[in-house]
């Protein structure tokens, strides 16, 4: 099977989310099969949900939409590197490959900070594979809050 990138829905799903007043976050979940399961954006705001970033927004909709609670198997493309929640909550999924835009020094769980796969305690680490449209997703990023400082 050739490899298929589905960053541009999620880059997609970071500009609706930018749309809605958002940080442009977007996330989608891919089955093994290469169909999305699962979309979200960034919705802590409109949802007054501290937990509701595009990770955990696409995990429950692809949760929904296959019936279970775990998605073995399954792939997530997010924009932005997961925050330790997020990270956290992808190791529950066991989701199979991780695939993300830009790094986040600041706030990150994967390659910064809290390294969440690297702990012992961390019961499920999915295939890490970072950069991918980092310099598109990162100068969403940029552009977004250099409007509001």
């Amino acid at each position: 099977m050739t490899f298929r990138s589905y960053m541009d829905e999620a880059l997609q799903e970071a500009r609706l989310a930018e749309a809605r007043g958002e940080v442009p976050v977007g996330a989608v979940v891919v089955s093994p099969e290469g169909e999305i399961v699962g979309r979200g954006g960034n919705r802590t705001r409109e949802d007054r949900d501290p937990t509701a970033h595009a990770e955990i927004v696409a995990l429950r909709a692809a949760c929904r939409a296959v019936g279970q609670d775990r998605l073995s198997g399954y792939d997530l493309y997010v924009t932005l590197e997961p925050c330790p929640m997020c990270a956290a909550a992808i190791s529950h999924a066991r989701i199979r490959r991780l695939y993300y835009g830009a790094g986040d020094p600041k706030s990150g769980g994967v390659a910064h900070g809290a390294k969440v796969f690297s702990h012992a305690q961390c019961h499920h680490a999915p295939e890490i594979y970072d950069g991918i449209a980092g310099e598109e997703a990162e100068a969403l990023l940029k552009a977004f809050f250099a409007l509001r400082r």
